[in-house]
C-alpha cells in the first residue's frame, strides 16, 4: 500500500475564542434565505440555463417562498443583462421579492450593473473582491491596504449610484471573497471599511456576506470565525451577517447550521446544493432539517417531487437517490428489522398515539413533502417478515395475522433469493395469491349449508354443516357438527384428510366496502407433527371465506 503525500498540506489553525457561545445555542427560527441558483448555481453548469429555463427557475423559487434571489451577474454576459431587464420590464418580480445582482468591485462593471437595474423596486447590489492570503500573494500581488482600497472604491461608487437612483428599495451587500482563507483581523478591517462607506442603519440594513468560497476546515472552526466576526463588525444592529458555504469537505450544511448558532442572520445557497466543484450549501436540506425539529422553515417544499423535476429540467443535473428528504430511496427500507419497526410505528399512529411524529427510521412524515407511503417499504433479499406484511396491508388491504408473518415472509424470501432482485408489490401479491388463494388441490369448496340449533342436553348453540366439496375433482358429501360453523366444517372435513390436524386460530377482516364488499379469512391448523400452517380465503360471505381458508391450509400441508 502506498502512503499518500499528506505532508504537502497544512492544517488550518483554530480561532482563539475560548469564550465561544455557539455550542450552547439552538436554532430557533429560520434565517433570511437567499437563493443563488440563478447565479452561482447557473455558472457551475456545463450548459448554463437559457432564458426560458432561467424564467422557469425564477418562478419556481418565488413559488417556494424565497424573498431574496440572486438572479445573476448582469455585467458578465448579454444573457445575464437581458434576463434582469426582462424581469423588470415584464413585471415578473413579485412585490415582496428582492432581486440580488453580483458584481466585482470594478467601476465599469458596477455602472453596467446599475444600468440593468433601472426601474427595479427592490434590489441588493452585491459587490465583492478577493481577500485571502493566497489570493493577495499569488493572484493580485497586492498589500492589505491595496485590497482594502479596491473594496472601498467599489463601495463608494455603489453608494453614489444608489443615492442617485433615490430608491430606498436598493440595498447593498459586500463579500470578502475567500473569507475562510482570510486572516480574521483583516476580514474585520476590510468589512468595517466598507460599512463605514455605506453607512447602513437599523432601518436600512446592509449585508456582510462571509463566504466559505472554498471549504477549508471543520464546521466548528467556521462557527468560531462567524462568532468572532459578529463580535468585531461595526454597526452590528445595521448589518445582516450572511453565510455562503461551499461543500469541498462535504460539510457545507453542518458548517451553515453551526454558523447560524454562532450568530449569522442569513443563508445563501442553492436547491440540492448545485454549485462550483462540490457545490453550495443545500437549502432544501437545511430548511427541512429545521422543519424536522418543529421550526417553520419559511419555504414551501410540500411538493418536493415537482421542485426536483423543475430543477432537473432547468439545470440538467440529477438528484441522488439517497439525497436527504428528496432522493427516490430516502423513505424506503429494505432491511427486515427496519421494515418491522416502521410497520409497528405506522400502526401505533393509527391506534391513536400522540400526534407528534414518531416513526422509527422516518425523520419526517413523507406526506409532508408530497410523498406517499407506497415506497416506504420495498422488498428484496434483505427484507423481513414485517416489511412483507406492511406491503400486503398498505398496498392490498390484507392485514395478515402476526403469527402468519414468518410463514409468508419465508415464501417471499425464497422468491427474492431465486430472482436475485427486488420484488414490486404486484409480484408479492402474486406469491400470496398462488400460495394461499389459488390452492384448490386436492380440496376445493363446492357448496355448504349451515343450520344452527340448541343442544337440548347442554343448552349450547351448535352448528350443523352439510354440503359438498371436491377432492381431486371428485364430489364428496360433507357433514359435521361443532360449536360453530368453522368447527363443524373441520369435523366434517377430517374424514377425507389423510393426516391428523387440529384447527388452531381464525382471523378475518373486510377488504372492500359497499355492495361488493368482500372479506378475507385466515385460518391456521396444527398438524400431527406439530407444524403450523396457514390458509386464506376470500368471499362476500365471511363464513364461506373461512371454509376456503381451511381448505387452503389443508392443501398447503400436503
Amino acid at each position: 500500500m502506498k502512503t499518500m503525500n499528506y505532508t504537502k498540506y497544512r492544517r488550518y489553525e483554530p480561532i482563539p475564542l475560548p469564550d465561544r457561545t455557539w455550542p450552547d445555542r439552538i436554532i430557533e427560527k429560520a434565517p433570511i434565505w437567499c437563493s443563488v441558483d440563478l447565479r452561482d448555481g447557473n455558472q457551475a453548469l456545463s450548459v448554463p440555463m437559457n432564458m426560458e429555463k432561467k424564467l422557469m427557475m425564477f418562478k419556481l423559487l418565488t413559488d417556494i417562498g424565497f424573498k431574496e434571489i440572486e438572479v445573476g451577474f448582469p455585467s458578465s454576459a448579454e444573457i445575464e443583462y437581458n434576463f434582469m431587464r426582462k424581469l423588470i420590464e415584464d413585471k415578473l418580480i413579485p412585490e415582496d421579492v428582492t432581486v440580488q445582482v453580483l458584481v466585482q468591485a470594478r467601476e465599469h462593471l458596477i455602472r453596467r450593473t446599475f444600468d440593468s437595474l433601472k426601474g427595479v423596486k427592490n434590489a441588493i447590489v452585491h459587490i465583492y473582491n478577493s481577500t485571502s492570503t493566497s489570493q493577495r500573494r499569488l493572484v493580485f500581488k497586492k498589500s492589505r491596504k491595496e485590497i482594502i482600497d479596491i473594496a472601498v472604491s467599489g463601495a463608494r461608487l455603489v453608494k453614489e449610484l444608489g443615492d442617485a437612483e433615490e430608491n430606498p428599495g436598493i440595498r447593498y451587500e459586500y463579500s470578502p471573497e475567500s473569507f475562510t482563507g482570510t486572516e480574521m483581523d483583516f476580514a474585520a478591517e476590510i468589512c468595517n471599511a466598507v460599512i463605514d462607506v455605506l453607512q447602513p442603519t437599523p432601518d436600512h440594513q446592509m449585508v456582510i456576506n462571509l463566504p466559505a468560497t472554498v471549504e477549508a476546515h471543520t464546521p466548528n472552526i467556521h462557527a468560531d470565525q462567524i462568532e468572532w466576526m459578529c463580535r468585531h463588525l461595526d454597526k452590528r444592529d445595521s448589518v445582516q451577517v450572511s453565510l455562503h458555504t461551499h461543500n469541498d469537505r462535504g460539510t457545507g450544511i453542518a458548517a451553515t447550521e453551526l454558523a447560524l448558532l454562532a450568530g449569522a442572520d442569513r443563508v445563501e445557497g442553492t436547491l440540492f446544493g448545485n454549485g462550483e466543484r462540490t457545490g453550495n450549501a443545500d437549502l432544501v436540506t437545511i430548511a427541512l432539517n429545521m422543519f424536522s425539529q418543529g421550526i417553520d422553515p419559511g419555504l414551501d417544499f410540500t411538493d418536493i417531487n415537482y421542485v426536483r423535476d423543475v430543477y432537473r429540467y432547468c439545470t440538467g443535473m440529477d438528484v441522488h437517490p439517497r439525497h436527504p428528504y428528496v432522493g427516490e430511496l430516502v423513505y424506503t427500507a429494505f432491511s427486515g428489522s427496519h421494515q418491522d419497526a416502521i410497520n409497528k410505528g405506522m400502526h401505533a399512529r393509527t391506534d391513536g398515539e400522540s400526534q407528534i411524529w414518531d416513526v422509527p427510521y422516518l425523520p419526517i412524515d413523507p406526506r409532508d413533502v408530497g410523498r406517499s407511503y407506497k415506497s416506504i417499504v420495498r422488498i428484496n433479499s434483505q427484507s423481513g417478515k414485517g416489511g412483507v406484511a406492511y406491503i400486503m396491508d398498505t398496498e392490498f388491504g390484507f392485514s395478515l395475522p402476526k403469527a402468519m408473518h414468518p410463514e409468508f415472509g419465508l415464501l417471499i424470501q425464497k422468491e427474492t433469493d431465486k430472482r436475485e432482485e427486488e420484488l414490486v408489490p404486484e409480484e408479492i401479491w402474486a406469491v400470496f395469491e398462488e400460495n394461499y388463494l389459488n390452492t384448490t388441490v386436492p380440496f376445493a369448496l363446492e357448496d355448504v349449508n349451515v343450520r344452527m340449533e340448541t343442544d337440548k342436553a347442554s343448552g349450547k348453540h351448535m352448528a350443523n354443516v352439510t354440503g359438498k366439496i371436491l377432492k381431486n375433482g371428485k364430489t364428496l358429501d360433507i357433514e359435521g357438527r361443532g360449536n360453530g360453523p368453522i368447527d363443524a366444517f373441520v369435523h366434517g372435513l377430517k374424514q377425507y384428510v389423510d393426516f391428523d390436524f387440529q384447527f388452531e386460530s381464525f382471523d378475518e377482516h373486510a377488504i372492500k366496502e359497499g355492495a361488493d364488499a368482500q372479506a378475507v379469512a385466515y385460518i391456521s391448523v396444527i398438524t400431527g407433527d406439530n407444524r403450523r400452517v396457514f390458509g386464506a380465503g376470500i368471499d362476500t360471505d365471511i363464513t364461506f371465506a373461512s371454509y376456503k381458508a381451511i381448505l387452503s391450509a389443508i392443501n398447503r400441508v400436503g
